[in-house]
C-alpha cells in the first residue's frame, strides 16, 4: 500500500511539475529522496517514462484543438503547416543529445540532489530574467523554434525546468508569452512519445520489475494533476508571473543544498 501511495505522489509532483516551471525531473528526484525510494535503474526509470507519457497525454487533452490543427495542416500549405515544421525543428536539439548521450544522461538520475539544486538556481535565474522581459504579440519564427530547441535540450538536465527553459527563452526572443507557452507544451509531446517508442522497440524496460498498480495508479495522479497544471500555467505566463516560481526554485535549492552537507 505504501508503494501505491508513492507512486501517486510522485504522479501528483510530475503533473505539477512538468508544466510549472520548476522542474519535473529534479522535483521527481527529489520526491524519491524524501520518500525514501531507492528504486535505481530500469525500475525507477520506467516510472518516470510513465509519468510522463501521461502528463504528455494531459497536454495533448488541453491543445487538442491545436494538436488537430497542426495534424491536418501537414497536408495542406498554410499556417499550421510552418507550426508544425516549427515543432520539428524544436525537437532536433533534444533528440540529438537524447540519442547521443543516452547513458550519460541516464546516470544524472540516480539522487544526484546536489546536481538537482544546482540547476534549480539556474531555473530560478532564467526565470527572474524572463519575467522582466517587455509584452509583445511577436509569433515564433523558425529562427526561435530552433534557439528554442537548443535550451531544451539543455533542459535535460535534471533541476532545469524545460517550460522554464523554453518558455524564458522564447521570451527572451520576444514571442508573447502566451504563445510561448503553447509552443512550449506542444513541442514535448512527440519527444515524450518518440522516446517511449524508442525503449520499447530496444527493449530496455523487458527486465524490469513492473508493478501495474504502482503504475496505474502514478499514471492517473500525474494525468489528473497535470490537466489542472497545464491550464493554470497558461494563465499564469500570460499574466507574468514567473519570479514566484523563481523565489521558489531557490528556497527548494538552498533547502536541498542545506539537506547534502547536513546528510553528507
Amino acid at each position: 500500500m505504501w508503494d501505491v501511495l508513492q507512486a501517486i505522489i510522485l504522479g501528483i509532483v510530475q503533473g505539477l511539475t512538468e508544466f510549472l516551471p520548476v522542474s519535473s525531473s529534479g522535483h521527481l528526484e527529489l520526491a524519491k529522496v524524501i520518500l525514501g525510494n531507492d528504486d535505481l535503474g530500469e525500475a525507477s526509470i520506467l516510472m518516470t517514462v510513465v509519468l510522463h507519457f501521461a502528463t504528455a497525454l494531459s497536454t495533448l487533452v488541453v491543445f487538442r484543438k491545436d494538436v488537430m490543427e497542426i495534424l491536418i495542416g501537414l497536408f495542406k500549405d498554410n499556417e499550421s503547416r510552418q507550426f508544425a515544421i516549427k515543432i520539428i525543428l524544436s525537437m532536433l536539439p533534444a533528440a540529438f543529445v537524447g540519442i547521443m548521450f543516452e547513458d550519460e544522461i541516464n546516470s544524472l538520475f540516480t539522487n544526484n540532489i546536489l546536481l538537482v539544486c544546482c540547476m534549480l538556481l539556474v531555473t530560478a535565474a532564467l526565470l527572474f530574467v524572463a519575467d522582466r522581459a517587455k509584452t509583445t504579440e511577436k509569433d515564433v519564427s523558425f529562427s526561435n523554434a530552433l534557439v528554442i530547441g537548443l535550451s531544451q535540450a539543455i533542459a535535460i538536465m535534471p533541476g532545469i525546468s524545460r517550460s522554464g527553459a523554453t518558455i524564458s527563452t522564447s521570451v527572451l526572443l520576444g514571442v508573447d508569452r502566451e504563445k510561448a507557452a503553447r509552443f512550449s507544451f506542444l513541442m514535448v509531446v512527440p519527444l515524450i512519445f518518440g522516446k517511449i517508442a524508442k525503449d520499447l522497440l530496444d527493449g530496455d524496460f523487458a527486465t524490469a520489475q513492473t508493478n501495474f498498480l504502482e503504475l496505474g495508479s502514478g499514471f492517473i495522479a500525474a494525468f489528473f494533476t497535470g490537466l489542472v497544471a497545464c491550464t493554470w500555467m497558461i494563465k499564469l505566463v500570460k499574466n507574468s508571473q514567473l519570479k514566484h516560481f523563481a523565489y521558489y526554485c531557490v528556497v527548494v535549492a538552498i533547502i536541498g543544498i542545506a539537506y547534502v552537507f547536513i546528510a553528507g
